[in-house]
């Protein structure tokens, strides 16, 4: 069954470019971005890795850690790495867990549970679903999905967007509009009444009578 918001992220141990990890473990009292991909050495996913590699920083001073898969060997990986530097120039920090036996894209709903055979024999439309992202936060708890086609590269400044979004709302009562952007006004939940919002945020405008706007807090 298909993952949702909110579900706990199921824990696994995988063996990465960095070693083995339990998943639940190396997550700590951060956040994650768990980036999937079909097959190794293919276009649209080597700038994906490269512009990843390039983000961390930004990742970080979000308490968020970077962990990329594919149902290749973390032999090929390691191969791979040149390939993403050499186009980006931005060196691959972060691990990337090799799922040869597709049990954590299987665990993830990323590919059926009858898909099978040798990953060195399966292609990239084989594995096509396998091109997920998961935002998945300290409660262990899964927080956003979302899942592109091959023929479309992700949009990671949107990710750091949302994962903006996610943190602030986690610990105050609002909520983001669309478009949001760091710094800008937020929405005042329903859950607060009107004493309460005037209480803990100063003062709001109301926009409409279920729409209340105020200056971001924190």
């Amino acid at each position: 069954m298909a993952l949702r918001i909110n579900d706990t992220a199921p824990d696994f141990t995988a063996q990465t470019t960095e070693g083995e990890i339990r998943f639940h473990d190396w997550i700590g009292d951060g956040y994650v971005v768990l980036f999937s991909h079909p097959k190794d050495f293919t276009p649209v996913c080597t700038t994906e890795l490269g512009v990843m590699a390039g983000m961390m920083d930004a990742f970080a001073k979000r308490n968020t850690k970077i962990l990329g898969i594919s149902v290749d060997p973390v032999e090929d990986h390691l191969r791979w790495k040149a390939d993403i530097e050499a186009i980006s120039g931005n060196p691959v920090a972060y691990p990337m867990i090799g799922d040869p036996d597709m049990q954590v894209a299987k665990l993830y709903d990323m590919l059926p549970a009858e898909a099978s055979g040798d990953p060195s024999k399966r292609t990239p439309a084989d594995n096509q679903t396998v091109r997920t992202v998961f935002v998945i936060g300290p409660d262990k708890k899964v927080k956003l999905t979302l899942t592109y086609p091959m023929s479309t590269g992700r949009n990671f400044d949107e990710i750091l967007r949302a994962i903006d979004s996610i943190q602030l709302t986690a610990k105050h009562k609002v909520a983001t509009p669309a478009n949001w952007k760091q710094g800008e006004d937020v929405i005042i939940t329903a859950a607060v009444p009107d004493d309460e919002a005037t209480a803990k945020f100063g003062s709001f405008e109301r926009v409409l009578p279920y729409l209340r706007k105020t200056k971001q807090p924190g």
